[in-house]
Formats: C-alpha cells, sequence, structure tokens
C-alpha cells in the first residue's frame, strides 16, 4: 500500500518542500499567497481532468466559464444600485420575461410542428418578434442604468449576500451556459469541438466587457466582500494584537526600550494581520478542494465512472452496447464546468475585484490544460498537483531566472548588452520554461507524473 502511494506522497512531499523554501528564503506572505492560487488552479485542473479525463472532451473554452463564475461573486456579493434599479429595473425585467417567453415559444414550436418548412418560419418570425420586442424595453433601460453616476457605478449592482453563496451560483451560472453551448457542439469532432468552445468563451468575455450595465465592462468591480477579516481591522483588534505578544513574548522582553518595543510589535502585527488573512483563505479553499476531490473520487471509481471511461476509450462499442455517448458527455462537460465556474468565484473572492479583460486564454485555458497534462490525465490526484507544479513554477519563474542570471553575469559590466538584455527578458523565461516542462513530460512521462489508475472499488 505504501509503495503504490509513493509518487503521490513524494511528489506533494516536494512541493511542501518548496512552499517551505519560499517562506524561508523570500516571504510567508508571498509562499501563502503562491499556495492560495495553487488551490484554486488545482481546482480548475479538476474540472477539466474530468472532462478530458473521463470522456475525452477537448475543452478550449475554459476562460469564459472562469469568467461567468466572477460574475456570479459580483452579482452576489455587491450592494444593488438602488438608483439603476429605479431608473433601468422595470426594463431589464420586462426584457428578461420577453426573453424567457420567446424560448418557451420556440421549445414548444421544435415539439409541436412536424412540417419542417413551417417549423422554421414560425421560429424565424418568433425570433424576430422577440427581437423587436426586447430591445424596446432593453435599450432604454441600458442607457438608464450605465447614466447612473458611470465614475463609481453604472450598472444594477447585486444582491449584497456574503461573498462565499457565489462560489455555489458560479458553478451553477458555469453548468448553465455550458448545458446549452453541450447541446449545440457536442455532437462535433474534438478539433471543431476545441474551436467552438473557444469561440463561445470569447463571446461570453466580450459580453462581459461590453455590457456595462452587467458589471462595469471595463471599468472593473472593486471593493467585493470579503470572507476574512480585513488586515486593517486585524492590526486595531486587541485580542489580536495580545495573540500576537503573547507568540512573540521571549522576542519582545529581550527590548528594554518601550519605544522600539512598541515600534516592533506593530511591525509584527502588520505582518502577521497580512499572513492570518492568507492562511484564512487556504483554509476556506482547502476545504473545497477535499470536497471536490473526495466526490470526484467517489464518481470516478462508481459505475457511472466505468462507463464514462468505456465511452471514452472506444465510443463505438459504448454505443453499440446502447449508450447515449453524447448525452453522457453532456453530464460530464457540466460537471467540470461547474467546477471551473466554482473556481472562478473563489478567484474573484481572493482578489475583491472582478476585471474582464484579465481573462486570456493563455492564463485561463492554455495553462490550466498544462496542469492537465503535466499532472496526469484521468488522475484527480494528478490534477491537483499539477495546478499547484505549474502555477508554482509560473509564479517563481521570473525572481529564479533573475538569481540565476545576475550570479552567471557577476562577472560582466553592469552596462554590457549581454547582461541587459538577459535582464530585460527575464519575463520571458516562464515561457520557455513552461515550454520545456512540456516537452519533458510529453517526452519522458506522456502520461502524467501520476498517471491513470483503474480502480474498480
Amino acid at each position: 500500500m505504501i509503495k503504490s502511494q509513493s509518487p503521490e506522497i513524494i511528489s506533494f512531499s516536494i512541493m511542501i518542500t518548496l512552499f517551505l523554501l519560499v517562506g524561508f528564503l523570500q516571504s510567508w506572505t508571498l509562499s501563502l499567497s503562491i499556495l492560495n492560487m495553487c488551490i484554486i488552479s488545482a481546482i480548475m485542473s479538476m474540472g477539466i481532468n474530468m472532462q478530458w479525463g473521463y470522456a475525452g472532451i477537448f475543452n478550449v473554452g475554459i476562460m469564459g466559464f472562469t469568467a461567468l463564475g466572477g460574475l456570479a461573486a459580483v452579482l452576489v456579493s455587491y450592494s444593488p444600485i438602488g438608483e439603476a434599479w429605479k431608473v433601468g429595473g422595470k426594463g431589464m425585467i420586462t426584457s428578461l420575461i420577453v426573453l424567457i417567453i420567446t424560448i418557451l415559444l420556440i421549445i414548444v414550436i421544435n415539439k409541436k410542428i412536424i412540417n419542417k418548412g413551417k417549423k422554421y418560419w414560425l421560429v424565424a418570425l418568433v425570433l424576430i418578434a422577440g427581437f423587436i420586442t426586447i430591445n424596446i424595453f432593453y435599450r432604454p433601460a441600458v442607457e438608464a442604468i450605465e447614466a447612473v453616476n458611470p465614475a463609481i457605478s453604472g450598472f444594477l449592482g447585486g444582491l449584497g449576500l456574503p461573498i462565499i453563496f457565489s462560489w455555489f451560483v458560479g458553478g451553477l451560472f458555469a453548468a448553465g451556459v455550458a448545458f446549452v453551448i453541450g447541446k449545440i457542439t457536442l455532437g462535433l469532432r474534438s478539433d471543431y469541438l476545441a474551436i467552438a468552445t473557444l469561440g463561445i468563451s470569447e463571446i461570453i468575455i466580450a459580453v462581459l466587457k461590453h455590457e456595462d450595465w452587467l458589471s462595469r465592462g471595463v471599468k472593473n468591480v472593486i471593493g467585493l466582500k470579503r470572507p476574512v477579516p480585513y488586515e486593517i481591522n486585524l492590526q486595531q483588534a486587541e485580542w489580536f494584537i495580545s495573540l500576537i505578544n503573547f507568540l512573540n513574548k521571549s522576542y519582545l522582553e529581550q527590548i528594554t526600550n518601550l519605544s522600539d518595543k512598541k515600534q516592533i510589535l506593530n511591525e509584527l502585527v502588520i505582518n502577521a494581520s497580512s499572513i492570518f488573512v492568507k492562511l484564512s483563505y487556504a483554509c476556506l479553499f482547502s476545504i473545497v478542494l477535499l470536497f471536490i476531490l473526495y466526490l470526484a473520487n467517489k464518481a470516478q471509481i462508481s459505475p457511472w465512472g466505468r462507463m464514462m471511461r468505456a465511452i471514452r476509450d472506444n465510443e463505438v462499442s459504448a454505443n453499440a452496447m446502447g449508450k447515449d455517448v453524447v448525452k453522457r458527455h453532456l453530464h460530464i462537460f457540466v460537471i467540470g464546468s461547474a467546477v471551473v465556474g466554482i473556481s472562478g468565484a473563489m478567484l474573484i473572492t481572493l482578489d475583491g475585484l472582478f476585471t474582464p479583460a484579465s481573462f486570456q486564454p493563455l492564463r485561463y485555458t492554455f495553462l490550466i490544460w498544462i496542469m492537465v497534462i503535466v499532472g496526469g490525465t484521468g488522475n484527480n490526484l494528478g490534477g491537483v498537483l499539477g495546478g499547484f507544479i505549474i502555477w508554482f513554477v509560473w509564479i517563481e519563474a521570473a525572481p529564479v531566472s533573475q538569481f540565476i542570471i545576475e550570479n552567471l553575469t557577476s562577472g560582466l559590466k553592469e552596462n554590457n548588452q549581454f547582461k541587459i538584455h538577459l535582464l530585460e527578458s527575464i519575463p520571458y523565461f516562464r515561457y520557455l520554461i513552461m515550454g520545456s516542462i512540456l516537452l519533458l513530460i510529453m517526452r519522458f512521462r506522456p502520461k502524467g507524473i501520476l498517471p491513470e489508475k483503474i480502480r474498480y472499488s
């Protein structure tokens, strides 16, 4: 048993050692910041690992589902803008009702009308009528909402609830959109599916950027509520100051000057407050990670999980056995996207701001795929490990590269052009390192660091 678990134990022991080294050599604040982002990245990686590792679905629209999770954080936690609702709320609600009626009419027509020609004409007529009606209410409402103090608001706001609720809502948002996308695209070949998901995710980002009434667009939403205390509040709390004083009692007793002692205690409290906040985030994120990992492992060894692997390995045989391949693909596509949506809401919770322009394919799609490949396709723990490794390397690549270059070129003059060029190229070394890691894994460990394990109970 110990032998079978040794790759996992060794891998995560190395990661723990690396976090400790960053804490001791750089700062504990940085170490915990990387840890929090590693946990969120691991959840994203698990979501995609479910889609690709369980069913072979090549989803390249990860950034769109991540952004939907971020949108949920805004809509759940931000306080409602009363004036915006007053001037445009009725118009937006009316537009939504008309949209729902239009969709329901199309569904009814598709089910009731058998004649294809008649069906197409009726659907087209309903779409045109719905579009015109929606715009009658929608356009004036949008203009009125976006004109309400646009420098600081200009949108409807949210529900004003604790932001943790948005993690669940973010999963629902992503799952709902994934269901619609899946119904349209999952019958496509894998390469067409990849193009379709990437294009749809770009559409989602474009909507978030340009529909200011929804989440301020590129003006960004800042000051989102936290699920953990603020550093400034901790620094003023007597219990926290007393705790830091107690933990550093032996050190502070050596200082005789009261003024110096007070100043040092204040510095310790400031540093400790930042560490405390990041530790609090790490605890919350870890609970979510472990819960999803537990459910994912249970699902993988269940009859449903074995069926998904059978479909992945041979769709023709699974079809011959009476399995609805497209339907099962839709299930896992929705589940994996929901997990990504949860991680997106967690990301915005950590950042405290929502910036649609920051959702780029490199960070929120291709980097996640590297995590899946490096960690181990089809292995949930491998997805977690890949998230930790790749994000850690992504952050530490620049300072480590700078340290190496400065030492290797220490004998050169400061104005040496070769040295200057290398130092200016440091930000690009992370791309070189990412590519090298991916090439090495594909060459020597094509199934990932922790390959898939077929378990039956």
